[in-house]
């Protein structure tokens, strides 16, 4: 019975009853004022990330307990940075992570917009109408705004051929970030690298197929796609050829050197006509080895391990370039990229085996001894790297980041081509079609449809505010336009061109990724409310 966290006794009457132990210690938080406390708690953390939405977006700096700088944009990643105590805030973290992984962008937003339900809840909450009735009446609500959205969608050519429409996507999701003085070009190395690995007809992205390089130093201009492969490493000795044309590549894991007896051994050597032996024996063995690389056609090895400078030597006398020390993601992809398979064992090594590549070269960078190597020309030129240059790791550190992003759009227009208006527009619009639903409803449930009408309000005018407009003023300006024109592509024009319609300024979100958001954040929200009571340890308990 130790475990048991209470004592069991009878009264006068010899009815059982349990007292609980340790309940000074024990915080405990029930009814309207648990859900008042979470509702803190989510605004809290929606309202830091509010400066960060849209174009002109403010940065947050995020430094770790042992000391690490994080300067970002993207709103999972300052989730992700943030220490919280609070359960409901870690919730949030969540939710903003599960948005990041499964679309890639909008991870601010989706903030945002559950901390702005979860206002609005408050508000009808205080009005007597119970949390269950509201939940149930967001859900509802978040089911007409995705009705609607299907409604002002607009179908989104993906062709390979014209790629300009995808350059303008990738554009809008890059906007708020970074990296936007050098904004088409990042676009345009998004778009050309999902479109050389991705399989139109199945509608499929290998993300693995995409690998990110970072040097710091140049600027960022500087940043390329290379349709091949680039490995941080060099030749393995200073005096091999640093181009080689039409090479044949010998992959390798295992190491250049001579066999030894797996069991725990000791060698006496006695004599200097033993030693002489067993140097003969290894200078043997590494002859053999090399003699079998150069027998298969191979032109250069890929070594996932490393080689002493005898090999080193022999390689270089045999006019036999090699890399050393290739890690095991990197080799993966090099034999992909190339065609070849990787070969465990020397004996094994066959000429179809050989990977091939039009061009491998070594790259210098700078004053600096940095090389790195690039295969390019591939057999294969499903697998691509994006290679960025930056000023400081930590521009660099974003600008991977937001080329994630991008990559990560471009993907969900591939797998599903529908297209919203962004800056707000499809919000608006949602909002509209929310409110006038509401109208029709003659249930408890229309407070809750007005509520989720008003938060979904809360993108334009964090948009607004963060451009320097006046945010209910422009709010109401584009709702009347829209009601007016009967246009779903009217949103925030927060560049101040004086032109709010999205469609001649390109801004294009992806159908999926808005329904996701108003998705996730509406169960999160709904999940919150059904939380009535909260027991945790008292950190001041006796």
């Amino acid at each position: 019975m130790s475990a048991f966290p209470g004592t069991f006794a009878f009264d006068e009457y010899g009815r059982p009853f349990i007292i609980l132990r340790d309940q000074e210690r024990q915080k405990r938080i029930t009814g309207t004022d648990a859900i008042k406390t979470h509702i803190m708690a989510a605004r809290q953390i929606a309202s830091t990330l509010k400066t960060s939405l849209g174009p002109k977006g403010l940065d947050k700096i995020m430094v770790s307990s042992d000391g690490d700088v994080t300067v970002t944009n993207d709103g999972a990643t300052i989730m992700k940075l943030m220490e919280v105590e609070h359960e409901i805030a870690k919730l949030m973290v969540q939710l903003s992570q599960s948005q990041d992984d499964e679309i890639g962008d909008g991870t601010t937003g989706v903030v945002v917009l559950a901390g702005a339900l979860l206002e609005q809840a408050e508000g009808l909450i205080d009005r007597g109408i119970h949390p269950i009735r509201i939940a149930d009446g967001f859900e509802l609500a978040a089911q007409c705004a995705i009705k609607q959205l299907d409604a002002i969608a607009q179908p989104f050519p993906v062709d390979p051929n014209n790629k300009e429409p995808l350059v303008q996507i990738a554009m809008t999701t890059l906007g708020s970030k970074i990296v936007n003085k050098c904004h088409r070009q990042m676009a345009e190395m998004a778009v050309d690298a999902v479109l050389n690995v991705a399989d139109i007809e199945k509608k499929d992205v290998n993300f693995e197929l995409i690998k990110i390089e970072t040097k710091v130093g140049g600027r960022m201009e500087d940043s390329m796609l290379v349709k091949g492969v680039i490995v941080d490493k060099t030749l393995s000795h200073s005096q091999m050829p640093k181009e080689l044309k039409n090479v044949k590549l010998a992959i390798l894991t295992c190491p250049f050197e001579p066999p030894k007896p797996k069991t725990k051994h000791k060698l006496d050597v006695t004599s200097a006509e033993d030693y002489r032996a067993l140097r003969e024996y290894e200078q043997e063995k590494f002859t053999q080895m090399v003699k079998q690389v150069k027998d298969a056609g191979a032109t250069l090895a890929i070594c996932q391990w490393g080689f002493d400078d005898e090999a080193n030597h022999l390689l270089l006398q045999q006019e036999l370039p090699a890399v050393r020390w290739v890690g095991g993601p990197e080799i993966e992809l090099i034999a992909i990229a190339t065609g070849g398979r990787i070969v465990p064992r020397f004996e094994e090594l066959t000429p179809e085996k050989l990977g091939s590549a039009g061009l491998v070269r070594e790259m210098a960078f700078g004053t600096s001894k940095d090389k790195m190597l690039v295969i390019e020309e591939c057999k294969n030129s499903k697998a691509v790297t994006i290679f960025l240059r930056g000023g400081n790791a930590m521009i660099i550190a974003e600008a991977k980041r937001s080329i994630h992003d991008a990559i990560c759009v471009v993907r969900s227009l591939v797998k599903d081509s529908r297209i919203v208006y962004g800056g707000g527009a499809a919000e608006i619009s949602c909002s509209l079609a929310v409110a006038k639903e509401a109208d029709q409803l003659s249930t408890l449930e229309q407070y809750a449809f007005r509520a989720f009408s008003v938060a979904l309000e809360s993108i334009p005018l964090a948009l607004a505010e963060n451009s320097g407009l006046h945010p209910v003023e422009t709010l109401s300006e584009l709702k009347a336009s829209q009601v007016a024109e009967k246009k779903p592509s009217l949103g925030v024009d927060c560049m101040l061109t004086g032109d709010s319609d999205m469609k001649s300024h390109n801004v294009v979100e992806s159908l999926h990724s808005k329904k996701q958001q108003i998705l996730l954040s509406t169960q999160l929200v709904k999940m919150i409310l059904k939380i009535d009571d909260v027991r945790s340890k008292n950190e001041g308990g006796m």
